[in-house]
C-alpha cells in the first residue's frame, strides 16, 4: 500500500467534511452520484433545503429499503422521502431557480479541476453520465460551488490540475476542493490548501497534484470521524 493509500480518507469521510462548510437554512443542490452522500452528515442543529433538478425542494432522508415510493425520486432516479413543507414544480421553475442564482451552494464531482477554478465533470466515454445534464447551469448560477472528489484518479493521476483537458462544466466556478487528501481552496487563479490528512507531508502531497499548491497561513489538519458509513 502507497503513502498516499495509507492516508486517503473514504467517499463518507470527504463527504462529511463537506457538510461541516453548509450552512443552517442553506439551499442545496447536491450532483448525482458521490455528492448525495453530503446530505446523510448534516452537523447537529442544522438543516439544509435540498434542491433537485426534476422538481422537488426540500425532501428528506432517503427511505429503508423496501419502502420506496418510486414516484418519487430525485435526479439521479434515487428514491426520496417526503415531508411537511416539501414542494413539487415542473423543470421549467426548478432551472428558474437554478438560474435566477436561489441556490447556496451546489457540491459535484469531478474529473478535474483547474487552478483558476475550471470544472471538468462530465464526459461520454468513461461510463457515466453520458451527458452534462444540469451542471453547466448550477456552476454558473449557484453562490459557493465545492467539489468532493479522490485526490488522484484510478491510475494516480492528478485531478487538481493547472488546465483542464477534458471538457469543460464551467468556467472559472470551483471555489472549494474537499479531496481524500486535502481541502483546497482556490484564490486569484491559485489552488491555496487550508487542511491535509494528518501524516502526510506538504511534499508528498504536492507530488500528486498537478499544479502549485500555495498556503497563506497554518494548515489545518484534516481529521474526520472513522466509523462513517
Amino acid at each position: 500500500m502507497t503513502d498516499i493509500e495509507t492516508h486517503s480518507l473514504s467517499n463518507a469521510q470527504i463527504a462529511w467534511r463537506a457538510a461541516q462548510d453548509i450552512t443552517d437554512g442553506a439551499y442545496v443542490n447536491l450532483g448525482i452520484g458521490f455528492p448525495e452522500m453530503v446530505a446523510r452528515f448534516q452537523p447537529e442543529g442544522r438543516q439544509a433545503i435540498f434542491h433537485t433538478e426534476n422538481g422537488v425542494l426540500d425532501f428528506g432522508k432517503a427511505p429503508a429499503a423496501g419502502a420506496e415510493d418510486w414516484d418519487c425520486i430525485n435526479a439521479g432516479k434515487k428514491a426520496i422521502t417526503i415531508k411537511p413543507g416539501t414542494a413539487f414544480f415542473d423543470h421549467a421553475d426548478s432551472f428558474a431557480m437554478v438560474r435566477g442564482g436561489h441556490l447556496d451552494v451546489a457540491i459535484l464531482g469531478a474529473y478535474e479541476i483547474a487552478q483558476n477554478g475550471d470544472l471538468a465533470n462530465w464526459s461520454t466515454g468513461r461510463g457515466g453520465v453520458p451527458a452534462v445534464g444540469g451542471a453547466m447551469d448550477l456552476v454558473q448560477s449557484a453562490k459557493r460551488v465545492a467539489v468532493v472528489t479522490d485526490h488522484v484518479t484510478k491510475k494516480g493521476a492528478p485531478k487538481l490540475v493547472e488546465a483542464c483537458t477534458l471538457p469543460l462544466t464551467g468556467l472559472a466556478c470551483v471555489t472549494r476542493v474537499y479531496t481524500s487528501l486535502a481541502v483546497v481552496d482556490i484564490v486569484d487563479g491559485h489552488f491555496v490548501l487550508r487542511e491535509k490528512v494528518p501524516g502526510l507531508s506538504f511534499d508528498a502531497l504536492q507530488a500528486v497534484t498537478g499544479a502549485p499548491l500555495h498556503t497563506d497561513g497554518p494548515v489545518a489538519d484534516l481529521i474526520c470521524p472513522k466509523d462513517l458509513t
